[in-house]
């Protein structure tokens, strides 16, 4: 498969603007980030503004999308399928919450602090791959036990 430059460009480009939008809105900083969530102390609301304009854009973006065939240098669009809530998606939701809480950083904000070397940013995104590769195998695990009860005999 050949990939094309124009894509890889794209990608990178919007990589970079997306970590600088985290740097300069202090997305990056755990006490930032901790001192929004503390609203029951010192709470810094200034992280709200930044997630209701990263809300209002996506909001365009993908009321752009849905009405273009395609995206600008190819492939297709995908879009979430799933509209439920299940226990997946509450216990995915309250870890991400309690690491966030806990660390005052999420993976973007992390991979940032990562390339900007930031020392505990090199154990975050570890645990963070370690996290993403056991969900990985745990899946595939129960994807196979499942398929072997419902496969005949």
């Amino acid at each position: 498969m050949k990939l094309d430059p124009r894509r890889g460009s794209a990608a990178v480009a919007s990589g970079l603007l997306f970590g600088a939008g985290l740097a300069l809105s202090g997305m990056t900083l755990p006490a930032k980030v901790i001192g929004f969530l503390d609203v029951t102390g010192d709470w810094d609301p200034s992280l709200a503004f930044v997630m209701v304009g990263a809300i209002v854009v996506h909001f365009v973006a993908v009321r752009i999308a849905r009405k273009r065939a395609a995206p600008l240098f190819g492939g297709g669009f995908r879009f979430p399928e799933k509209k439920n809530i299940d226990v997946r998606l509450l216990a995915g939701a309250a870890l991400f919450g309690v690491g966030w809480g806990l660390a005052g950083i999420c993976p973007g904000p992390g991979i940032v602090n990562l390339l900007a070397g930031s020392p505990g940013a090199v154990a975050f995104v570890g645990a963070m791959v370690v996290g993403m590769v056991a969900e990985h195998v745990l899946v595939d695990a129960r994807a196979s036990v499942t398929a072997s009860r419902t496969a005949p005999s």
